[in-house]
């Protein structure tokens, strides 16, 4: 381990609070930094001098825990992020489910995005399925339940506008069919915000009750949440998961071990079915 990390107070801090907040260490490593600059924020804000500082106020003051957990929120993404993800997805995973779907009689596709921070991946799925997939069901709807804990996420959401930054990893031919430009920023044109509810839900507390064909829960759930929340959640998932429906994670996550109803079917790449 690296000494000049374990010395770092805001990692000292972040090591004491991070497990009374059901969070995890090991997530907060590559972020740290991002971290502590919304801490020393927090500190000019209410006049402390340092994080030890800090803790004693969180120890008499509990309604500060609520501010701390939206500080250790990580609202990472862009559109198309993780490119052999959603190349799976575009090309298997949403013919798989409609074909399923189909086969059975239903008459759209759901899907869930959890922590959707402002929208990129809900709309991703959109893009997929509008530009790869519905030519070949275009009798099947299709809908995506967005949800993330911050409330500024899901406005940034609503109004659907982006910088270049967001769209870089996005196939060109999506970017030109799908946007508008308006200044500096790349707005999501209407017909391709159809289908999309955004919700304000802490998935800690409360999720959509589906049954999903397909659910994205990546870089968050499995990134940052200890164990116990871990296995909790995963449950949870399959639980709304349509039989054979599809769960994705983020790319350097995995379920905990010994979860059970669930078959990897991607080399190297997170994705997993429901069995039974």
């Amino acid at each position: 381990m690296n000494p000049e990390i374990t010395e770092d107070p805001c990692v000292t801090f972040l090591r004491w609070c991070l497990p009374r907040l059901e969070l995890r260490w090991p997530g907060y490593r590559k972020v740290r930094r991002l971290v502590a600059k919304r801490l020393n924020r927090r500190l000019i804000e209410l006049g402390l001098a340092d994080l030890s500082a800090y803790r004693t106020f969180l120890m008499s003051a509990p309604e500060e825990w609520v501010r701390l957990d939206a500080i250790c929120r990580i609202p990472i993404s862009r559109f198309y992020r993780d490119r052999a993800t959603f190349g799976v997805i575009a090309r298997q995973l949403l013919l798989a489910a409609a074909a399923t779907a189909g086969a059975g009689g239903d008459t759209a596709l759901k899907c869930w995005s959890a922590g959707c921070a402002s929208g990129e991946e809900p709309y991703t799925l959109v893009l997929a399925w509008r530009l790869c997939v519905v030519r070949d069901w275009s009798a099947l709807g299709f809908t995506v339940i967005a949800t993330d804990a911050d409330e500024t996420m899901i406005e940034r959401a609503e109004a659907a506008c982006y910088a270049r930054s967001s769209l870089k990893d996005l196939p060109q031919e999506w970017l030109d069919r799908a946007f508008i430009r308006r200044g500096q920023l790349f707005c999501l044109a209407p017909e391709f915000r159809k289908g999309v509810e955004l919700v304000l839900q802490d998935i800690r507390r409360s999720m959509p009750d589906g049954p999903f064909d397909l659910i994205l829960c990546r870089n968050l759930v499995f990134t940052y949440f200890d164990e116990a929340l871990q296995r909790r959640i995963s449950e949870q998932l399959r639980e709304r998961l349509r039989p054979g429906g599809f769960l994705v994670l983020g790319v350097h996550e995995a379920l905990p071990a010994g979860v059970g109803g669930f078959g990897l079917i991607a080399p190297n790449l997170p994705i997993y079915r429901q069995e039974g």
